[in-house]
């Protein structure tokens, strides 16, 4: 078996502009479905003892090291739009905080969450978690991925399980409307960080295991996952197309924007095609293909 290089891309919708990746595309060879998103084709790759993924455990113990055996649970900074008839999610984490203004931001919500119990923590700027309680019995929050663009409203736990979650949120949204970080941003024309998403709960796992070499991305529960796998990862930037390749790596590409893809980064993936390696592609939509070097040869098939 030669080389292979998994790669995460956008829905295909998003791609479909770029003529040179449809016409390859048209050539390949269509794999089994997946379940959509992003961290589903992620946790494609990895395996741990049970359960979902918990994506706060692992970015803790990957940014600070101390997770041992505590409960945690994502409040990545969020951006939500009042609506004339709710309220719109419109961003989750990556929202350009500095570390000085998470840490400002994480100061004054630690009262809101240390009334019950909870301790509020910023792992890097755009990713804070909460330790828990052993407890607290946690409902089910929608991945970032699918509570994006949604009314929060309707993402927010039902029923009275859900009714402390809620009021929390509520208490944190109040305590970040008028914060001096936020009243900066407005005026420098930047989004409010006005509430929090919960999401990725559970403790660290004993193991991670991971059949790929090495993994390319910007994403920090990427490198969460290979740190607790003891795989090789390294920002995206570092891949080159015409360095020595591992034989399975990963290349995460899941945001990237349709210019870009076509730019810099299809023209490096042709390069490793022309190579010999097999592309394995998944796209968010849950569609997977693989892309070799003889299906150039399908000449027949058109885009």
């Amino acid at each position: 078996m030669g080389d292979v290089l998994h790669v995460l891309l956008p829905g295909r919708d998003k791609l479909a502009g770029v003529p040179a990746f449809a016409a390859w595309l048209a050539r390949g060879t269509t794999l089994p479905a997946a379940v959509p998103g992003y961290l589903a084709a992620l946790a494609e790759h990895f395996r741990w003892p049970h359960g979902p993924l918990p994506a706060a455990a692992l970015m803790r113990q990957s940014v600070a090291g101390d997770a041992g055996t505590s409960l945690w649970l994502s409040a990545d900074p969020a951006w939500v739009q009042p609506e004339v008839n709710g309220a719109r999610l419109l961003a989750i984490g990556n929202i350009g905080l500095t570390a000085e203004d998470a840490a400002s931001l994480v100061d004054a919500l630690a009262e809101t969450f240390q009334a019950d119990g909870m301790t509020l923590l910023v792992g890097d700027a755009q990713h804070w978690q909460l330790r828990l309680p052993a407890y607290v019995d946690v409902p089910p929050f929608p991945d970032p991925e699918d509570a994006l663009g949604a009314d929060l409203f309707e993402q927010l736990p039902k029923g009275d399980q859900g009714r402390q979650w809620r009021a929390l949120l509520n208490e944190a949204q109040i305590v970040l409307h008028n914060h001096p970080v936020n009243r900066r941003r407005a005026a420098e024309g930047l989004p409010p960080v006005n509430s929090v998403w919960l999401w990725g709960p559970g403790a660290l796992p004993e193991w991670v295991e991971c059949g790929l070499s090495r993994i390319y991305s910007d994403d920090l529960l990427a490198w969460a996952l290979a740190h607790r796998a003891d795989v090789d990862v390294q920002g995206r930037a570092a891949f080159d197309a015409a360095a020595d390749s591992p034989a399975i790596g990963l290349l995460d590409l899941q945001d990237v924007q349709p210019g870009e893809f076509a730019q810099a980064w299809w023209p490096a993936l042709e390069t490793r095609l022309a190579q010999g390696a097999d592309l394995r592609l998944a796209f968010a939509d849950g569609v997977r293909m693989v892309l070799r070097k003889h299906h150039r040869l399908r000449f027949w098939r058109k885009a």
